[in-house]
């Protein structure tokens, strides 16, 4: 396969190499400026691979790992990246099954490798080594399947006809005269009238006599403008990505966390929580676990009653006897919110799974289904969760939904 590339610009890392390209979503941040380190002095696939485990697995929920040459190509596909592989033989399709580390293979022949990240846009842009901003990046041409060979037409002989020799006739012997007969007088034609010229039409009486309005022309298609080149794409260093960060959280003159230790605040016996509009609300605490939520972290929690997630999670406004179960996460950046997202059983129609809510974050949350592109969660917005969802809370925070 040609070493070829070219991508569609995004929000994940590319840092391409001489022998391997790695592919690394924007919460990966903090990883890229060791491996370009790597990739720009030449290391290969196995190097720039130890680089990203050295990091620690849990932590790197998505990542892609293309390295190309004329004898065969190396793919690595973990999380969301997926690649679609082209060759002569056929299509392929290359993910990671959901509890797998990765997906792995050594293809020979393949035309083309394109590997999707976010989105499926066009890729018009020429990788080059270095680091890149990207959602698809394309390595090689796919193949174009074979044109049909076309029959040419066959002249065939046409059998000329046989022309016979015409039989030769006695002569007839000529006839006798017979005498002219006398001509007839000719019949008397009656004079032809000339025609009278047809009346005027009043326009007023006989609508057929108005005449139709002319028919405006046709103007000239406008001429179609060349396309404009679009100008050449550059990139900064990874310490220049201006992505927002910070957040000062307004606390209350009785809140007493000082030391980073998640506290509840004062029970509050008649405060009924609102539900969400045309749901019931659920029970307290249900009997059995609708889902597990397994953090980047390594942690593991089980849905049997609310949860709330964020950088300093604060439990004031539940009642005494509906306290959740609070989860602190560490945000060096301070991307992650201090009650950032709350997850509970569901009730009604979304019985027996878990909901999230986005409490209003500054940063906001994404989630990403099973076969569906990522989106961000609408602020107060409950949203069902399936097994193999994903959300991320920024700041390298990830959090899996399985099953109980």
């Amino acid at each position: 396969m040609s070493a070829e590339a070219r991508f569609a610009p995004g929000d994940w890392y590319a840092v391409v190499g001489e022998h391997a390209t790695v592919l690394l979503p924007a919460s990966q941040r903090a990883r890229v400026a060791a491996l370009w380190e790597l990739a720009d002095s030449g290391a290969d696939a196995d190097a720039l691979l130890d680089a990203l485990l050295a990091g620690g697995l849990s932590t790197l929920d998505h990542v892609a790992l293309v390295a190309a040459s004329d004898e065969a190509t190396r793919l690595i596909v973990r999380g969301a990246a997926s690649a679609h592989v082209s060759s002569a033989a056929g299509d392929e399709v290359v993910t990671a099954a959901l509890g797998t580390t990765w997906s792995e293979r050594v293809l020979t022949g393949a035309a083309s490798v394109r590997v999707t990240l976010a989105g499926d846009g066009e890729v018009e842009h020429v990788l080059t080594p270095g680091l890149a901003r990207v959602s698809v990046v394309e390595f090689g041409t796919p193949s174009a399947p074979a044109a049909a060979p076309v029959d040419e037409p066959v002249d065939e002989p046409v059998d000329e006809p046989v022309i016979e020799p015409e039989p030769v006739m006695a002569a007839e012997p000529e006839p006798t005269p017979e005498p002219e007969p006398t001509p007839e007088p000719e019949p008397q034609h009656e004079p032809v009238m000339a025609a009278e010229p047809e009346p005027a039409r009043d326009p007023l009486s006989d609508p057929l006599s108005v005449p139709e309005p002319p028919t405006p022309p046709v103007p000239p298609a406008a001429p179609e403008l060349e396309p404009v080149p679009a100008a050449p794409l550059s990139f900064g260093e990874p310490e220049d990505d201006p992505t927002p960060t910070g957040e000062t959280p307004v606390v209350a003159d009785d809140w007493t966390d000082r030391d980073g230790q998640t506290m509840a605040g004062t029970p509050h016996p008649d405060f009924d929580r609102p539900p969400i509009p045309g749901q019931e609300i659920a029970p307290d605490v249900v009997s059995r676990p609708v889902a597990s939520l397994v953090f980047s972290t390594g942690d593991v929690v089980a849905v049997d009653r609310t949860i709330l997630i964020g950088r300093a999670p604060e439990a004031r406004r539940f009642a005494s006897h509906d306290q959740p179960h609070v989860v602190t996460v560490s945000s060096p950046h301070q991307e992650i919110s201090s009650t950032h997202l709350e997850i509970r059983p569901g009730a009604g129609v979304d019985h027996g799974s878990a909901i999230a809510t986005d409490l209003g974050s500054t940063n906001g949350t994404v989630l990403a289904l099973p076969g569906l592109d990522p989106e961000e969660l609408k602020p107060g917005i409950a949203v069902s969760l399936v097994p193999g969802a994903v959300l991320d809370l920024g700041d390298g925070v990830t959090i899996q939904v399985t099953n109980p």
